[in-house]
Formats: C-alpha cells, structure tokens, sequence
C-alpha cells in the first residue's frame, strides 16, 4: 500500500514539473468550467461566471490569479493552461465539456 502512496506522489510531483507557474489565486478567483474550441483546439475557456475568454486571455488572468486550480505551461512559444495535478481526474481541463465561445 505505501508504494501506491509513494508512486502517487511521484507521479503528482512530476505532473507539477511540467508546469512553468503555479500562480497564487486569489479569494474571488473563478474556475474553468469548459473549453472553447474550434476544429478540436482550445481557443479560450468558459469562466464560472459564465463568461469566455480566449486562450490567452485564460493565461494572463491566471497568472493575475484570477483563474483558481490551474498552472502555466507551453510549448514552443505558446502559453497554455493545465490543471493542478490533485489525484483526481474529475477536475482535469481535458475532462470539461466543450461549450461554444
């Protein structure tokens, strides 16, 4: 049992590593709640106010800790955002519904 503990945490620590920020959010911050997309790429994200913003609206106010549960990674020179690794994948942005922007 303690492995399955261990290798969790492991798995958790290196799912973190991928991620270049890991902002504080703040008190009123809000959850993604879906994804934007077109042509099966995220182009923003709906905020759980209802709101969308675009991709790198999502990213600035994350980093401004307006967007809670999320951290900054990329690729190339294209910022992004990716869930927190929690152990659970409920909560995983690839797991929200699509919704239109």
């Amino acid at each position: 049992m303690k492995n399955s503990k261990d290798n969790t945490n492991l798995t958790a620590a290196l799912a973190q590593n991928t991620l270049d920020q890991i902002p504080r959010a703040k008190s009123d911050a809000r959850e993604i709640v879906g994804l934007v997309k077109h042509s099966g790429k995220i182009d923003g994200y709906q905020l759980s106010d209802g709101s969308t913003v675009s991709k790198q609206e999502g990213v600035n106010m994350a980093k401004a800790g307006d967007i809670k549960g999320v951290g900054v990674a990329h690729r190339g020179d294209t910022e992004y955002l990716k869930s927190i690794p929690d152990n659970s994948d409920d909560n995983n942005l690839g797991s929200l519904p699509s919704v239109s922007g």
